[in-house]
This record gives structure tokens, C-alpha cells and sequence, in this order.
């Protein structure tokens, strides 16, 4: 029975191909041909579309891998380029300060200097210390003045083997014999917690702002011409027996870096030719 089946149908299908054939050289099958191929064709269009998109998003996947792959390679280039930048930075900001503190030096050849690096600070309201590394061992000593190329930064206080306390000129006990370059009035530059204060200045003294006030070398204790700042304003009170002026520092305490410690001044000790009470 089985086989009776697929022998009948195989008849059939024999037959029907056989009419197709014949209809087909007959042309009478062009028209249901022309009426499948137009949802055949857009069977085909969506099935083009469909590998056209897979095909670009593939390369759209691949391009943003190389794109991600080449932003990684260049943040790795600019974070060593930012690192090599800020070397030759410092580099340029030593060799600058380096290059002016030996124009001051060349300036003031009866001097003899030692270069210091500041190692740390002590400044408050009431005490204004910086801290230099070098010592005994260097030749350094208690007295000796620091200065920058823009003038007087203190004098040494104490001495260890490989360090040493500078008292500011900025601190409230620093008190510097000083002498207006255009007036030639004399007096004494205190500290004070807002910066300096020249005072002890005679009154018949014409002062005027801009005027630049260095060290007289009276008292011995530091020596003769070193810039201390600039008179920035002047104070005179009725029934005093002083003026006083501002004086403002060219030197930015706060960011000292490096100084130079002048090494052959030695302090003079006034106090052993006075007279006993």
C-alpha cells in the first residue's frame, strides 16, 4: 500500500512537471512569474538590507575597538609628555634661579657665598624661621647673613652639623641697621607680622615712597649695602621724636627655595666695649 502511494505520487509529479514544462515553452507561465517576483524581490531587498547592516555594524564594532585601542595609546603619550613637561619646567625654574643668584654673586665679588636649599619652615604669627641644609660641616656659622638676588633674607641663629635656623628679617625680635639710599636716613627695620617697618628715621629727613633701604653696617651685624626693601608709605605723628616708613620686601618669604649664605662676614660682638654700669 505504502509503495502503491509514492509510485502514484511520483506519476503525478511527473505529470505536473511535464505541464509546467509545456506551459513554460508555451509562455503562458510569464505571468504568474512577473506576479511571485515582486514579493520575491522584496524578500530579497530585506534579506540584502539585513546582511548590509550586519556587515556595517561588524566594521562599525572593529572601528571603535581601533579607535578605543588608539585613545589608550594616545592618553599613555600625553600623560608622559605632562610628566616630561613638568621635569623641564623645574628644570628651567632651577637653572633660572640658579643663573640669577650667580649674576648677584658676580654683582658683589668682595663677598664669598654658599649655596643653600631650603628645607623647612617655622612661620606663624609670632616666630618667622626658615631652615637651610647646610651646617658646620659646609663652614657655616652662627651670625652669618642670607640673602636671595632681591635682597636680605635673615641671618643664621644656629648651627648643627648639616642644617641651620635662619631668623627672617620678617620675625618681631629681627631688628637690621638700615640706611634710604636717596635720603640717607638711618634708622632701624623691624619685623612685623604684615612685612617691615623702618622706624627710628630723623625727623628733619625727607623721605619719599619708591626709596630703597639697605643695610648701613652699624651695629656689626651684617654687612654694608644689601637691598632690604623699598619704602612703600610714610607715618609721622604729631609730638614724635620719629618718622617711620613701610618697607616692603622684593623676596616672597613664604616660597623661599634657595639662598645663599655669605660666609666671610663674621658678626662684631659691640657688646664687650661697653662701658660697665
Amino acid at each position: 500500500m505504502y509503495r502503491s502511494n509514492r509510485l502514484l505520487l511520483f506519476v503525478i509529479s511527473v505529470i505536473l512537471c511535464g505541464i509546467l514544462i509545456a506551459l513554460s515553452v508555451a509562455g503562458l507561465t510569464a505571468p504568474i512569474g512577473n506576479l511571485l517576483a515582486v514579493p520575491l524581490q522584496w524578500v530579497e531587498g530585506v534579506a540584502n538590507g539585513l546582511v548590509m547592516r550586519t556587515t556595517g555594524l561588524a566594521e562599525d564594532i572593529l572601528t571603535i575597538q581601533q579607535l578605543e585601542e588608539r585613545n589608550r595609546s594616545l592618553e599613555a603619550a600625553l600623560a608622559a609628555y605632562q610628566a616630561e613637561i613638568v621635569e623641564l619646567r623645574e628644570i628651567r625654574h632651577d637653572y633660572d634661579r640658579i643663573a640669577a643668584l650667580l649674576e648677584y654673586t658676580r654683582a658683589r665679588q668682595n663677598e664669598e657665598y654658599l649655596v643653600a636649599d631650603v628645607i623647612g619652615r617655622d612661620i606663624s604669627a609670632f616666630t618667622r624661621v626658615i631652615f637651610i641644609n647646610r651646617g658646620a660641616r659646609d663652614g657655616v656659622t652662627e651670625g652669618m647673613p642670607v640673602v636671595t638676588e632681591k635682597g636680605l633674607v635673615g641671618r643664621v641663629t644656629q648651627v648643627s652639623a648639616n642644617a641651620a635656623p635662619v631668623l627672617l628679617i620678617t620675625d618681631p625680635i629681627s631688628a637690621v641697621n638700615a640706611r634710604l639710599l636717596n635720603s640717607r636716613a638711618e634708622g632701624s627695620v623691624l619685623g612685623q607680622a604684615g612685612g617691615l617697618r623702618m622706624t627710628y628715621i630723623d625727623l628733619n629727613a625727607t623721605l619719599q615712597e619708591g626709596d630703597t633701604a639697605v643695610t648701613s653696617g652699624l651695629g656689626g651685624n651684617f654687612p654694608e649695602g644689601i637691598i632690604i626693601g623699598q619704602v612703600t608709605s610714610i607715618r609721622q605723628f604729631q609730638f614724635e621724636l620719629f618718622q617711620e616708613a613701610e618697607i616692603r620686601s622684593l623676596n616672597d618669604f613664604d616660597r623661599l627655595e634657595t639662598v645663599l649664605v655669605i660666609t666671610n662676614f663674621q658678626p662684631v660682638d659691640l657688646s664687650v666695649f661697653e662701658r660697665p654700669g
